[in-house]
């Protein structure tokens, strides 16, 4: 039975937008801890039988590129898989596979939009063997390419197709090998830049030992780098091992924890799950040279596999970046938490967050809650609406997060695979899958693809669920690839079925029909409840004081917006002032000042923050 009320379908059709406020999430759906699973590389559903085919419908801005039985398009962070062409045209690649159990035939699908229209659904790959996990990009003045790795099954190495006209003509194709005794690279991502999107930059990973490899270079699975200036022919440098991610500081990278982006002369790698921390490797002479930012420092370094831990707030793998027009880099990522005993590691399905971070801002440190996402912590980093920006939502604003508890297995939080699009006027867009209330099959949880906004990256906007369409209702909305040009609209590819989880990983759940969906998003819809940018403070940059209660000294955070003079009175509770402290003129960014509470005797205080014309007051507790 459908949990679900008519009358509540069209209050949801008719408030498309929801409020920045979260609801309240239980601390048994907090505390859920699953084992973690292995990375999928081939098939491994092998016993389970096929659903039958629903009818293909698609709401107003949404076309259909293809559709696909092989359901797991990452084991993490979306590869690119769609360009937005300036001329009005895209393309799209998925993963592409009709014939199960075993897919004989699986390889890259591929579709081309010609400004009006997406050609018929691929019945069949673009690659000469058999493949998987595809990336895309625009390649020359008015082409195309895309990459695959090769199945264990068939044959080692990657594979590279290009074309100079894109949607048209024949592909040429060129194979690309691992260093010798790793020649199988796996789960690639790629990314073009220079001028005329003629430099093809591309990362994968050595195959690690679960999935046939062997050690390379003390790593098991190494994330190496190459670069091509003449269209995947010859390759320099080739397998480059970048050092921040050497054995030095790593054991291992997970499965499509990674990505590539470039611009120009400028080349980003992000690479970050629970058990590696979250970090960039930068490039500004096109990959020539390469510096290491640690955005977030993991607090198990070189974590083995057996060895307990405490449990931890943490990156969950899926991530994304963008260049803004200056070149800095903006970081979104997915948040969980995680533990590890003798038997293994484990995530928690229901820890619900989306980070943001950007190369003007500090780093998180390595403490356990430092990513804590709730409010209740006792310690976190996060800023809600300023590094925390994304959650799960209070469609039916009760105040508690009404959900059934049982959502698919993919082993990433209950919001991730985050994308995140920058526009010319810098203004920033957000996509990422949530599990969202009052969206379930009886069973399970669907989740759905939510946007929200921001004019700078420092405020955000209203939450919008970018698939409330009535057609969508049964749906489970995944992988979401934002494309990285926009217009007057940015664009979506991303996976739509039935069911929630997978039948090729995780639920393990019967083969069926999934339909691969390009979505248009209209800029201007989306762009709005930005908050007042005229204050140099809003209420909610003024962090509660920790620790609190205070016995000695404690610190308050304030984020500020613009520079400015910044102070703090403290009062007691019959509005006598106690205490005052002038921090004087502070410059835009995170500020920390601290109070000396041991001044004060025993009871409840208040204190406010002045900034300019703007004032916000908390309370405090000294003991």
């Amino acid at each position: 039975m459908k949990n679900f009320l008519l009358f509540s379908i069209v209050l949801l059709l008719a408030l498309p937008g929801i409020s920045q406020h979260r609801s309240a999430v239980s601390k048994e759906f907090r505390n859920y801890a699953v084992k973690a699973g292995t990375p999928v590389l081939e098939t491994m559903n092998f016993n389970q039988t096929a659903l039958p085919l629903t009818d293909n419908l698609w709401p107003p801005e949404e076309g259909l590129v293809g559709n696909t039985y092989y359901d797991n398009q990452s084991n993490s962070s979306s590869q690119p898989r769609v360009y937005f062409y300036e001329d009005g045209t895209a393309g799209a690649v998925f993963m592409f596979g009709v014939d199960y159990p075993d897919f004989p035939e699986r390889g890259t699908g591929y579709n081309y939009f010609d400004g009006a229209n997406w050609g018929p659904s691929p019945t069949a790959k673009i690659d000469p063997d058999r493949t998987g996990w595809p990336a895309y990009d625009a390649f020359g003045e008015n082409g195309e390419v895309f990459m695959a790795h090769y199945s264990l099954a068939t044959y080692d190495g990657l594979v590279f197709g290009t074309r100079a006209e894109k949607g048209t003509g024949d592909w040429t194709f060129n194979d690309c090998f691992g260093p010798a005794g790793h020649e199988g690279m796996v789960w690639p991502r790629l990314a073009t830049g220079g001028i005329n999107h003629s430099v093809i930059h591309q990362i994968s990973l050595t195959r690690p030992v679960a999935n046939g490899g062997v050690i390379y270079e003390g790593l098991d699975g190494a994330l190496l780098y190459s670069r091509s200036t003449d269209g995947a022919v010859t390759w320099d440098p080739l397998n480059l091992l970048i050092e921040p991610l050497s054995s030095t500081y790593f054991t291992s990278i997970d499965a499509d924890a990674y990505e590539v982006i470039a611009s120009g002369d400028n080349v980003a790698i992000l690479y970050g799950a629970p058990w590696m921390g979250l970090g960039l490797i930068k490039s500004t002479d096109g990959g020539e040279t390469w510096e290491n930012t640690t955005i977030w420092q993991h607090p198990y370094p070189l974590w083995i596999t057996g060895t307990p831990t405490d449990t931890f707030y943490c990156a969950d793998g899926a991530h994304h970046m963008a260049f803004d027009q200056s070149g800095m880099v903006h970081v979104i990522f997915g948040i969980n938490r995680a533990y590890a005993d003798a038997a293994g590691s484990y995530w928690f399905p229901l820890v619900d967050g989306i980070g943001y971070w950007n190369e003007n801002r500090p780093t998180f440190t390595d403490d356990v809650d430092a990513l804590c996402p709730y409010s209740d912590c006792g310690y976190s980093e996060l800023v809600e609406n300023y590094s925390l920006v994304g959650w799960a939502q209070d469609v039916n604003e009760n105040g508690t997060w009404d959900i059934l508890g049982e959502v698919g297995l993919y082993y990433i939080g209950a919001s991730s695979w985050p994308q995140i699009v920058i526009d010319d006027m810098n203004r920033i867009f957000i996509v990422y899958a949530s599990v969202t209330e009052t969206y379930n099959n009886g069973t399970q949880d669907y989740r759905h693809l939510w946007c929200r906004t921001s004019p700078n990256g420092d405020w955000w906007g209203t939450f919008y669920d970018l698939t409330i369409d009535l057609v969508h209702i049964f749906d489970e909305c995944t992988w979401p690839s934002v494309a990285v040009n926009t217009d007057d609209n940015f664009y979506v590819v991303y996976m739509t079925d039935i069911e929630p989880g997978g039948a090729v990983r995780g639920d393990l759940d019967p083969y069926g029909d999934n339909f691969i969906r390009f979505m248009k998003v209209f800029k201007e819809d989306v762009f709005t409840g930005i908050k007042d940018n005229s204050l140099p403070v809003l209420e909610y940059d003024v962090l509660q004081n920790t620790p609190n209660p205070a016995t000695g000294i404690t610190t308050i955070k304030v984020n500020v917006r613009t520079a400015t003079n910044l102070a703090i009175e403290v009062v007691n509770m019959i509005g006598q002032k106690v205490l005052t402290v002038d921090a004087g003129y502070v410059l835009p960014g995170m500020n920390s000042i601290t109070l000396d509470a041991g001044k004060l005797t025993a009871g409840v205080y208040f204190y406010t923050v002045k900034a300019g014309e703007a004032s916000v007051s908390k309370k405090m507790v000294v003991e």
